[in-house]
């Protein structure tokens, strides 16, 4: 960031659900974009969902789930193509941290986005995904 950006981090509001559909749509993440109310819903009951705000306009977001105990599960990151490499992923991982401070981070990470997690100090695991239906 600049000196002249601001960045503010705050939790999720319903109002700012079109901000992230769009960058879900950008991200390719089609199944989130094509299931819009399932996603809402999850962003609505998730007990981690934050937005991050540069010069007031949504930059990111992060959705993820606790125990508050041992497990903070990020769920999703994201932040717009055009912005990254500010450190708005950084402060919004810090920011979900620094809430449960005794938990320790886990999440799922794509091929293009797994340099950039082990960049910042976190290490691989082995994990698996399943749906209802498969």
């Amino acid at each position: 960031m600049t000196t002249n950006e601001t960045l503010a981090i705050r939790p999720y509001r319903e109002t700012d659900f079109p901000d992230i559909n769009r960058l879900n749509a950008a991200e390719g993440w089609t199944n989130l974009v094509e299931k819009q109310e399932d996603t809402k819903a999850a962003w609505s009951h998730s007990n981690l969902a934050f937005v991050a705000e540069l010069d007031g306009k949504i930059a990111g977001c992060l959705r993820g789930l606790t125990d508050g105990a041992v497990t903070l599960y990020i769920a999703e990151l994201l932040i717009d193509k055009e912005l990254r490499g500010k450190g708005i992923g950084k402060e919004l991982l810090a920011h979900a941290h620094a809430l449960y401070p005794n938990t320790r981070i886990e999440m799922l990470a794509s091929s293009t986005s797994r340099t950039y997690y082990e960049s910042q100090g976190y290490r691989p695991f082995y994990g698996f995904r399943k749906t209802f239906s498969e």
